[in-house]
């Protein structure tokens, strides 16, 4: 964790002050009742992160493929996606 985490009150009061700490490079760890919650990090960290999990995502992937796993189409993908937005939609009306 970060050196100085702020609680979920010091960030509101001072967002402006931790936005321009995560442009300079510093990250921030948010805090509720003691424990870390969020991060506001650098632009260039997220990113990385993300990018990071595509890369383990595919992999996975590539592995599944070679060991004669299960695939599907790109039809029964979207259908399945649209399907569960369709039900928790209706789950929460």
């Amino acid at each position: 964790m970060s050196e100085n985490p702020v609680t979920v009150r010091e960030a509101r009061a001072h967002l402006a002050d931790h936005i321009n700490r995560a442009e300079q490079g510093t990250p921030t760890v948010i805090t509720r009742n003691g424990a870390p919650v969020a991060a506001l990090v650098p632009i260039a960290d997220f990113d990385a992160l993300e990018e990071a999990a595509d890369e383990l995502l595919a992999r996975e992937a590539e592995e599944v493929l070679a060991d004669g796993g299960p695939t599907v189409t790109m039809a029964e993908l979207l259908a399945d996606l649209f399907t569960d937005r369709s039900e928790r939609t209706e789950g929460a009306a």
